[in-house]
């Protein structure tokens, strides 16, 4: 048994070697053909795998790049909404400033819903009429002075005519002094942001740029001390007499929302007094 077993074991290292010798040749032609075909579906895989990868990684931020479109633009229209928000806001509180400044007065709050063609609200129309107490010669404030005055009036309506229009005239005064003076409506004037006043006695030169003009006692459809705006220019006239200037309205006439109407009329609040 142990001599068979010897015989065996022989017989197999010298197979072995046998077959290592036959088959290096082989081994060797293969290694020049397999190998470099090997490495060249190697780099194929490797660049597939990469152009896998990339195709997920634009698909991927294709999707984070409108979902990012999508915040922005929700972003955006927050924005807007709080800075309308702030606007409105700010124009209500000016109002309530207004409505508290002149605190003797009744008044009703309206919306300004159309105006005439033009850059300038020199006549328009508001949500408020009869219905609502209002009348003709009501005055109307808003936006920090004074506005205008109810020309007509319907059921739901009423058309204001503001006090830069060609046609307004005020009996003003000013407010350091009480003189008397003449506020009259310039939509030309209005294009350098002033309408004119006439007729100022002003002897002592009281009167000079800054000074408020407000509505005068005397006038016979404007309650008194109402602010209409601020003297910008102002000169002696020829007859050595009285001054004339222009005035920048307190008020914004390119943009008008809200206005306050005050429901006093002047002959019934003197009458009341």
């Amino acid at each position: 048994m142990l001599s068979v077993l010897s015989i065996v074991c022989v017989g197999l290292i010298l197979l072995t070697l046998t077959s290592s010798l036959v088959t290096a040749p082989v081994r060797n032609v293969a290694g020049y053909i397999v190998t470099p075909f090997q490495n060249g579906i190697n780099h194929v895989g490797v660049w597939l795998t990469g152009q896998f990868s990339g195709f997920n990684d634009v698909k991927k931020l294709t999707k984070e790049n409108e979902e990012l479109k999508k915040q922005v633009s929700d972003l955006t229209q927050r924005n807007n909404e709080l800075v309308q928000n702030q606007t409105e806001l700010a124009r209500l509180q000016e109002l309530y400033n207004l409505d508290k400044k002149y605190s003797e007065y009744s008044k009703v709050a309206a919306q300004v819903i159309s105006k005439d063609p033009g850059n300038w609200y020199s006549t328009f129309v508001v949500n408020k009429g009869t219905k609502d107490g209002i009348a003709v010669n009501m005055n109307v404030i808003g936006q920090g002075g004074l506005i205008g005055i109810v020309t007509e009036v319907g059921n739901g309506w009423a058309q204001v005519r503001s006090i830069i229009d060609d046609e307004s005239n005020i009996s003003a005064m000013a407010a350091n002094t009480s003189e008397p003076c003449v506020v009259t409506g310039s939509l030309l004037g209005m294009e350098n942001g002033k309408i004119d006043f006439s007729g100022l006695r002003d002897g002592d030169n009281a009167v000079t740029e800054g000074t408020s003009i407000v509505t005068s006692n005397i006038s016979d459809r404007y309650l008194t001390g109402l602010l209409i705006g601020y003297v910008s220019e102002i000169s002696l006239d020829s007859n050595n007499l009285t001054k004339s200037g222009t005035i920048i309205p307190a008020a914004d006439f390119r943009s008008l929302r809200e206005v306050l109407i005050i429901t006093d009329l002047k002959q019934t609040k003197e009458n009341s007094n």
